[in-house]
């Protein structure tokens, strides 16, 4: 066997947690390597963040600009889909990756395209794409950044029909004229509104509630918009089979004996980490999730770490590039001598914010804007929280929209009095994200909070008003 060609870091996943873990390292002083078996950005790149939000941001403009006199009479027809699509294509760069592959060689790392797996410490074999065998050593550490697969459910009929998963729906070329969508989380409402808004009769069957991790408030705006876009959601509904009839129709049996033909199937019921076929078994560890410290690295494996999806704390490309970041510059540290131990909380070094304060949004239209815990879980947590919610009705939101509806609500830490959870739900409320994910990162007292004057006449000044209501 050949001798391994040494790096100090080797990371396997060259999706964006996987460039943000490399880069982060080589500015530490480090050499890397990425392998990736596909293309080289991962599945926001190609079939997750950027395209599925391409899909929805041409429906979004058509109906801001409904949604006003004046422009709303200016406006005629539909979307076209084919421009749709078009436009969806260059976010994906048509996958292909040669760009994200240069930025990789420019930014000092090497590539390595292939399958690759732990074969003991600090070891890694890859079979590359072109047939062959590498054997690589890590120095200091082996960085997991795989991601995570589609879970399928075991729907009786399933794995003898051919369906959509995300990819499929993210990457497709053309609009089913009825589509059944499986879920309701994120992604099948993204998806199952992008349809419908592209001339698909869509119909969205969940086992629970559509965006049932969101407050009812927030989720019920979401509902309305879906349905006034044609969407029908069977709600709290289970499925017992589905099939393809001579037609080559889908046919998608519920409970109580009814039934849903459609032309295509989405199934989109939530996702796990890839963990699979990476040999952690040879290491004594599992396939299901992964025991990490605030720098992501393995319990038992002080070599080991896993960011991002691969890692299972939070499933959302952003936090997962925050991790890798964070994950980087504690391999460089350690590497350096510089850390010792578990680094400070907030520190360069920590994924305190995987804790405290994930941002994340749900863009449908309207959208789905939060950071932080909700009340219910800062009250599990054994915060003595409160609330204080209200509709977003001010200046700039009746602006924005003639008929504006939205609503929010401030999750606050009565013992210390800060915001530890805030959530917006409306047209354009991504945009208000921000601010409070620095308020609760920050841990700005509530009192400071009401001097943070909100232009006029903007969205924003719900935060006025909902201090107002909090007693300030």
């Amino acid at each position: 066997m050949t001798e391994p060609q040494e790096f100090d870091v080797v990371i396997i996943g060259a999706g964006a947690v996987g460039e943000n873990a490399a880069d982060r390292v080589v500015q530490g002083g480090l050499t890397a390597v990425l392998v990736e078996a596909e293309l080289v950005g991962g599945e926001c790149s190609y079939w997750a963040c950027m395209p599925s939000k391409a899909l929805l941001r041409s429906g979004t403009a058509l109906l801001a600009a409904q949604s006003v006199a004046g422009s709303r009479e200016a406006v005629t027809g539909t979307l076209d889909a084919s421009a749709v699509f078009k436009r969806r294509d260059t976010f994906t760069s048509n996958w292909q990756d040669d760009g994200q592959a240069d930025w990789v060689r420019d930014a000092g790392i090497e590539l390595l395209r292939g399958h690759a797996w732990l074969t003991g410490e600090r070891t890694v074999e890859v079979a590359t794409n072109d047939g062959g065998t590498h054997h690589l050593r890590a120095r200091h550490a082996v960085v997991l950044a795989t991601g995570s697969t589609p879970t399928v459910p075991p729907l009786p009929g399933l794995s003898d029909i051919h369906y959509w998963g995300t990819r499929e729906a993210t990457s497709a070329q053309t609009v089913p004229n009825r589509l059944a969508v499986l879920g309701g989380g994120v992604s099948g409402a993204e998806l199952a509104q992008a349809y419908a808004r592209l001339g698909s009769a869509v119909t969205l069957v969940a086992r629970g509630e559509l965006l049932a991790m969101y407050p009812r408030d927030a989720r019920e705006l979401v509902a309305a918009g879906l349905r006034s876009d044609g969407v029908d959601l069977r709600l709290n509904t289970s499925s017992t089979g589905v099939s393809r009839n001579d037609a080559g129709e889908i046919v998608l049996d519920l409970e109580g004996g009814q039934q849903i033909v459609a032309d295509e199937l989405l199934v989109s019921t939530g996702r796990h980490p890839a963990l699979e076929g990476l040999g952690l078994e040879s290491l004594g560890l599992g396939t299901e999730k992964l025991d990490t410290d605030t720098t992501g690295r393995v319990a038992g494996h002080d070599w080991l770490y896993a960011v991002g999806d691969a890692a299972s704390k939070v499933l959302l490309t952003h936090q997962g590039k925050y991790e890798a970041r964070a994950t980087g510059s504690a391999i460089a540290a350690r590497a350096a001598g510089e850390l010792q131990g578990t680094p400070e909380p907030w520190s360069r070094c920590s994924q305190t914010a995987d804790d405290h304060a994930v941002p994340n949004v749900v863009f449908t239209d309207p959208e789905i804007a939060m950071v932080g815990l909700s009340l219910d879980q800062a009250r599990s947590a054994g915060i003595n929280a409160s609330e204080v919610s209200l509709p977003i009705a001010v200046g700039g939101s009746s602006l924005y929209a003639d008929d504006y509806k939205g609503w929010a609500q401030l999750v606050v830490d009565e013992d210390r009095k800060v915001l530890v959870g805030a959530i917006f739900a409306g047209p354009g409320v991504a945009e208000l994200l921000h601010s409070a994910t620095v308020a609760v990162v920050g841990q700005v007292p509530m009192e400071r909070l009401w001097h943070a004057v909100p232009s006029y006449p903007t969205i924003s000044e719900v935060w006025l008003r909902l201090l107002e209501k909090y007693g300030l």
